[in-house]
């Protein structure tokens, strides 16, 4: 039975589990062993190199509804991916041929129907197939793109996100179909019932899975996605700023006309201004533009800025 309250890195696991026993199929997703005694979540994490936070966050999401704020940037993506593939493992190496071998053995192979509920159980069990072998082909590739800094332009969460829908709805129909019309006789009567419970359980374990993904890790992925443009724009900005090869650095008149160019200045302005003249004027402009390969007013204002030429509030 869950025990409705939000668990801290301080709590033990013996005490999260023994709460909440459904978390055990959790804890061999997260890679966590068993065998730890007395710990506390964070001791135990930590050990066993599992990302607290994260760990924590989709405990209570999954036993209170509790989830973080979408900003949340210490949750961990490759924590999660880790915990996601993990999942599908168990589920379409363990979970789906277990359930479709308790089905084949419990039904009557006298009664015509019995086929066709297995006929029904595999196509079921082929969409989720082919749900998830879509994420492991499409979505984590890409994701563990973005965790190498990689920028990718054909292909975001959001379109990920768009498609993402529920797979629970067809096993629904199918325990509906066996409870309302499938006679079975009193023998098999337990280990049908059984196979029903076990078909609950993966309802629920495929919805909590869907909604792990949609309110924890689209999110995360989202800041990641952000996090990665930002960088590429810094990178960018950094190359637009570097020196030529020779490194040959501007003088102090250049670095004056530099500041007086970005505060809008024309050229004969700068001349008054620094006792100079026109061509003077032209002339050290070029050699700025030889020098640092910038020619825009709005690439030397970067400049400024990133030399400290200029304060960051010029821009406001």
């Amino acid at each position: 039975m869950k025990k409705m309250k939000l668990y801290e890195a301080d709590d033990k696991m013996i005490d999260l589990i023994s709460d909440n026993y459904s978390m055990l199929q959790g804890l061999g997703a997260f890679g966590i062993r068993l065998g730890f005694g007395d710990k506390t979540v964070k001791e135990v994490c930590r050990e066993q190199q599992v990302d607290d936070y994260t760990f924590l966050a989709v405990v209570n999401f999954l036993i209170n509804g509790y989830a973080p704020k979408e900003s949340d940037e210490r949750i961990s993506v490759e924590t999660l991916l880790g915990y996601l593939r993990a999942s599908h493992r168990y589920f379409l190496d363990f979970q789906l041929p277990s359930i479709r071998e308790k089905l084949r053995t419990t039904l009557s192979q006298e009664d015509s129907r019995t086929a066709l509920i297995l006929h029904l159980y595999d196509d079921y069990a082929h969409d989720v197939q082919k749900h998830m072998r879509y994420e492991e082909k499409t979505l984590f590739p890409y994701v563990e793109s973005l965790l190498r800094g990689e920028e990718i332009h054909k292909y975001n969460v959001e379109i990920f996100s768009k498609h993402h829908g529920d797979t629970t709805g067809k096993f629904q129909e199918l325990r509906s179909i066996i409870i309302k019309y499938l006679p079975h006789d009193t023998l098999s009567n337990s280990k049908l019932t059984d196979t029903l419970y076990d078909l609950y359980n993966n309802e629920e374990w495929l919805t909590n899975h869907s909604h792990v993904e949609d309110y924890l890790f689209v999110p995360a992925i989202r800041l990641l996605e952000k996090r990665i443009k930002e960088d590429g724009v810094s990178n960018r900005l950094s190359d637009l700023i570097k020196p030529t090869e020779g490194g040959e650095a501007l003088s102090e008149r250049e670095r004056e006309i530099i500041v007086c160019l970005v505060q809008g200045l024309s050229n004969k302005e700068i001349a008054n201004q620094l006792f100079i003249s026109v061509n003077t004027v032209i002339t050290h402009r070029k050699n700025i533009a030889r020098k640092l390969q910038i020619r825009s007013v709005a690439g030397l204002t970067i400049y400024a800025i990133a030399n400290n030429l200029i304060d960051k509030s010029f821009l406001a």
